[in-house]
């Protein structure tokens, strides 16, 4: 049977938060009677994220209030 989970996968410092905050992912897992199927990334948040959303401005895409900033964009 397939299972899904949160998994850390970052940790940054959010100037938005003042904190460390960890970047999790939802994989969801293969069953494994499939096993050349490969997990899933079906949705990301931000260990913050619910708190960022209490504050009056929006903050990021990791919170779900602002879908076009990512302040965690690696700039290359």
């Amino acid at each position: 049977m397939s299972f899904k989970t949160w998994e850390p996968f970052k940790t940054r410092y959010c100037s938005h938060a003042g904190c460390l905050v960890t970047l999790e992912a939802e994989v969801v897992y293969p069953a494994e009677f499939l096993p050349d199927s490969k997990p899933i990334v079906i949705a990301h948040r931000c260990s913050h994220g619910l708190t960022c959303n209490l504050n009056e401005k929006n903050s990021c895409v990791w919170s779900g209030t602002n879908p076009v900033f990512d302040p965690f964009m690696d700039k290359g």
